[in-house]
């Protein structure tokens, strides 16, 4: 899979991101790195940010296309 799909489920997700990027970390199309910096994260706990944006890519991580995700959040406070 390219990034562009995964980048646009998380732009819908997280309109107000001062970061975010998609990295194909691998070249296969199924692991990535993902990096989101957003006001919605601030004040959240670190597992509750990465649950966020797993919700926002529940379906490829549901049908197998994401076969490994790392993720960076940060809030923007």
């Amino acid at each position: 899979m390219a990034t562009d799909p995964l980048q646009t489920l998380l732009e819908h997700a997280f309109p107000d991101a001062a970061e975010l990027r998609v990295e194909d970390r691998t070249g296969g199309g199924d692991h990535f790195q993902v990096t989101v910096h957003s006001p919605r994260f601030n004040g959240l706990p670190l597992l509750e940010q990465h649950r966020l944006v797993n919700d926002a890519l529940a379906e490829p991580l549901r049908d197998g296309t994401i076969h490994e995700l790392r993720i960076t959040t940060r809030g923007t406070e």
